[in-house]
């Protein structure tokens, strides 16, 4: 054989580089189609129930929000190393941009004890939902990127803190419809006004059918969180019927005259709904239905937990119902999470008005088997830092702190990632928040990069172009 017959390494890559372009193009041409595959045109019932494109091990979502930033080293995130050396300097750099001034590391003044066949530690703070650790997925290396309540609000919920995006309540809709044409397929309860605001629970570009309905708001007693105008005084269903059906054949017209608009369908479709909603949502509501074990369960009959009780009742209520997505928030304008000072009171309080009606939750939805294809996640924006702000506080921490999950096909009694021995940064199995949407989609069996909607001349997704779905973590 000739010399000039060898293949050298280079001389493979001068004849075959084209090809490699070609591969290239052929991968990115595929992943776009099968994106576009996802929703290529509007169904005539967009609420309709769709079907995943993975198999999926949760129906629906429930998302405990905790607003503030409950701190993830007094509550399920333990660290000897910060009770021992409380009182010296942070042994290492702190981040280049803090919220506030911070001074030397500061103990937890909470006890932690293990529960469950699995052993995991959990704070005095929770003893009511300690007792269902071993259903718990504790995810202790979660992180984001900003330390303002806002912008960390907002990207916890809409995957960005710079833009107005979709929430993920809407992107869960737009991918799988819901399973109540009576009732919004996305609710949220006692939402917060502040922070991002309309924002954490809106469908910004999506279909407005994606958008979430607020019950309620935060400076709102739950037992006063309704729905406002559900009854109309004056006219009756059938005239209203009627009224509709007038609205609707006129606006059709114009459609066939003018074109498609899709703000326009959502309008009419959002009409329907509300005319549907007149009869389901009141018996949704009527908490007087539940029996007495029932609503004690929740802690309805203790004052301290009554507001956050009735929230999650509620909330179990409209799962059972087939609601995809609802979230429940615990917030007031005294104190929320946010312990700038007075630790010790002020999570104290919150854990008290949460942890029964948490743990109950949990409870009744095991005994009704809606745990399983329930997904429950629960958490803040933010954590908070082990070092102190002033003498008994804690500053906003992004960098790493705990969320849990339970349920809808997470293994139970795991603690997954970590943070450093004082709980300052994520360091092991590091989950950002990308990666928490990404893993909360493949549950729900949605491919989070394929679930995309094209705006503006580009695709978007709820994860950006970022995202890794933590597979160890799925049972």
């Amino acid at each position: 054989m000739s010399d000039c017959n060898l293949q050298t390494r280079r001389r493979l890559l001068q004849t075959s580089a084209i090809g490699f372009g070609q591969l290239a193009m052929t991968a990115m041409l595929g992943r776009e189609a099968t994106a576009a595959s996802m929703k290529t045109t509007t169904p005539a019932n967009p609420l309709a129930p769709q079907l995943p494109n993975l198999p999926a091990r949760a129906k629906r979502v429930v998302f405990l929000f905790m607003k503030g930033g409950p701190s993830h080293v007094d509550t399920f995130d333990p660290k000897p190393m910060l009770q021992r050396d409380s009182g010296k300097p942070l042994p290492f750099d702190l981040p280049r941009v803090t919220f506030a001034k911070q001074s030397n590391l500061l103990r937890s003044p909470w006890k932690f004890k293990r529960y469950g066949e699995s052993g995991l530690p959990v704070s005095e703070l929770f003893p009511h939902v300690a007792q269902h650790i071993d259903d718990l997925c504790i995810l202790r290396s979660v992180h984001g990127t900003n330390p303002a309540h806002g912008g960390a609000a907002l990207k916890l919920h809409t995957g960005t803190d710079q833009f107005v995006r979709p929430s993920m309540g809407s992107w869960v809709v737009y991918g799988l419809g819901t399973e109540n044409q009576n009732l919004p397929a996305f609710v949220t309860i006692c939402p917060t006004l502040a922070h991002g605001g309309v924002n954490n629970w809106g469908a910004a570009f999506l279909p407005a059918y994606c958008q979430g309905t607020p019950i309620g708001n935060a400076s709102l007693a739950a037992a006063k969180a309704q729905v406002k105008h559900i009854r109309n005084g004056r006219l009756s269903t059938d005239v209203q019927r009627r009224q509709l059906d007038l609205i609707n054949a006129m606006n059709r017209d114009h459609l066939e005259v003018a074109g498609r608009s899709q703000a326009l369908e959502g309008r009419l479709n959002s009409f329907e709904l509300a005319f549907r909603m007149q009869a389901a949502m009141p018996e949704v509501q009527d908490l007087s239905l539940e029996t007495e074990a029932t609503q004690k369960l929740y802690g309805m009959d203790d004052a301290v937990t009554e507001d956050f009780g009735r929230q999650c009742l509620m909330a179990r209520r409209f799962l059972e119902r087939g609601t995809r997505f609802v979230q429940v928030t615990h917030s007031d304008s005294e104190v929320q999470w946010d312990q700038h000072s007075n630790l010790y009171h002020g999570h104290t309080k919150n854990a008290a008005e949460v942890d029964k009606p948490i743990a109950g939750f949990l409870t009744d939805l095991k005994a009704r088997g809606l745990l399983d294809d329930t997904l429950v996640v629960w958490g803040g924006e933010f954590g908070r830092t082990p070092t102190a702000q002033g003498n008994n506080g804690r500053d906003h921490n992004p960098h790493g702190f705990t969320m849990w999950m339970a349920g809808g096909g997470v293994k139970g009694g795991l603690a997954y990632g970590a943070t450093d021995d004082y709980g300052y940064y994520a360091a092991v199995d590091k989950m950002h928040i990308h990666d928490m949407h990404a893993t909360m989609l493949h549950l729900l069996g949605l491919e989070h990069e394929s679930l995309t909607f094209r705006y503006a001349g580009r695709d978007f997704r709820l994860t950006d172009v970022a995202g890794r779905v933590a597979e160890d973590i799925i049972a």
